[in-house]
């Protein structure tokens, strides 16, 4: 699967684990930085990949972030974007059964790499569900970003 992964400075050092992790599984990836602890801003990097997501560059992102949150904020402020924090097992694989998430963000500060690389091996191994209800539901959200009720 091609991927792309990006970080903010707070992340950077669970980023480089992450992509050799993603290495390790024969993913191809784009690194859209941070490439380094000196400070950015993350919104400017979850703008780089949820673009290279929603052009269908990349299938799936992955962001790296102190806590997570503030890159999945960033990340659903683009159109076609889905992000989701995850820092259970179990989030990482229904966001994507379920909620047809295309971003999922991880926190440096919350998790460890061992169960970074839990969670990416679950969130890639997941697919959208066939499920009426879930399609129904997600077909509902692109409405709701399109500005419809």
């Amino acid at each position: 699967m091609k991927l792309v992964v990006g970080s903010d400075h707070a992340g950077w050092m669970l980023k480089t684990q992450v992509l050799e992790h993603l290495a390790s599984l024969g993913h191809e990836v784009i690194d859209v930085g941070s490439h380094d602890d000196k400070p950015v801003d993350f919104p400017d990097i979850a703008r780089s990949l949820a673009a290279k997501v929603t052009s269908g560059e990349a299938a799936r992102g992955i962001m790296v972030c102190g806590t997570g949150v503030g890159a999945s904020i960033a990340a659903n402020k683009m159109k076609g974007i889905r992000a989701a924090v995850c820092h259970d097992v179990h989030s990482a694989h229904q966001c994507v059964e379920h909620d047809d998430v295309n971003v999922m963000c991880i926190g440096a500060q919350i998790v460890g790499p061992w169960l970074a690389k839990d969670l990416i091996s679950a969130y890639l191994a997941a697919e959208f569900s066939t499920d009426e209800d879930f399609r129904r539901r997600v077909a509902k959200l692109h409405a709701m970003e399109q500005g419809a009720g």
